[in-house]
């Protein structure tokens, strides 16, 4: 009697289809012909005897069987991920820490770098979780950083994160600006004031949601959309341009003819997750779950001032994970 052989090459189609529902989504994050990912599905079925997907012109779903074989799927592929790492075969993770100059990232990445040094973590910078959670999703990506809660419900589904800093909140002021010369500002004090913070950007969403929820009732307005910046010269460009102050985050790079300025009366507070593809796996990101978790810890990150502030919506997100 012949021992049956199941190529990972068909566990890895059968395991990106359960995860998108969606052959075309599916045949682009393998980057594979949608016919071709239908032909591996179709073999795979042969080759078990059983039925995986349920089909329909509308939607795709796992068949019991289906739901069966995901577990065993996702354990044989990580070994395979494993064995390929253990000879130096893995492709490097793709690690997105939003914008240069932000230090959260930037710190967990060197840690984790420092951890595994056996394998290549490579930075990204997709501007904001949002923008991020798309390439994640799309096996573009394998984690990045941002407000977890603030996704949309749909996107969090489909993805796991790990607390890693309540990150205080701080405002980028013009050089001349009524506030600059304080040591810390106030929220009150910014009462009447328009601020930016990335609205329309469609990669920020959550970034502004926080802000609106911080301004709320403050007497404090969000700077209506304004053309998408690229890079520090244009950034700062914009923002000499309309004199806005910018929110943003303590550790912010400081721009030519800025100051930046801890928030206080409250303390504002950013969530910041590392988020990554439910059932998603590689050897290097244990090593950046362990650093992140190392820093979090060794320098209170977790920690929440007396006076901390974060919207009430990421109170139950975050308590699971805290």
């Amino acid at each position: 009697m012949s021992v049956p052989h199941l190529d990972p090459r068909l566990l890895r189609a059968f395991v990106t289809v359960a995860e998108e529902l969606h052959f075309t989504r599916a045949a682009v994050r393998l980057y594979v012909a949608q016919q071709a990912l239908s032909r591996d599905v179709r073999r795979l079925e042969r080759e078990l005897g059983a039925e995986l997907f349920v089909r329909t012109t509308r939607q795709v779903a796992l068949t019991a069987d289906g739901e069966r074989l995901l577990p065993y799927a996702h354990r044989v592929l990580a070994a395979q991920d494993e064995l390929l790492a253990a000879f130096g075969q893995a492709r490097p993770l793709l690690l997105d820490l939003n914008s240069p100059g932000l230090e959260t990232g930037r710190r967990v990445l060197h840690r984790a770098r420092e951890l595994a040094p056996e394998h290549e973590i490579m930075a990204r910078f997709e501007s904001g979780l949002t923008g991020a959670a798309a390439e994640l999703l799309a096996g573009r990506l394998d984690a990045s950083f941002g407000r977890f809660a603030g996704l949309d419900p749909v996107l969090r589904a489909r993805l796991e994160h790990q607390l890693v800093r309540y990150e205080p909140m701080a405002i980028a002021l013009p050089e001349g600006h009524r506030l600059a010369a304080l040591p810390e500002v106030p929220l009150a004090a910014l009462a009447g004031e328009t601020v930016y913070a990335g609205a329309g950007n469609p990669r920020t969403p959550e970034w502004t949601d926080l802000a609106r929820r911080l301004f709320d009732g403050r007497g404090i307005t969000v700077a209506p959309p304004a053309p998408l910046a690229v890079g520090t010269e244009e950034f700062e460009r914009l923002m000499a341009k309309t004199g806005h102050p910018v929110l943003a985050v303590i550790g912010f790079p400081v721009l030519p003819r800025t100051v930046v300025r801890p928030l206080v009366e409250p303390v504002p507070l950013s969530p910041v997750s590392l988020v990554w593809r439910r059932g998603a796996a590689h050897p290097a990101l244990d090593a950046v779950r362990r650093a992140a978790a190392q820093l979090a810890a060794g320098e209170g990150w977790l920690r929440r001032p007396e006076q901390g502030w974060i919207p009430a919506i990421d109170e139950p997100v975050n308590s699971v994970h805290d």
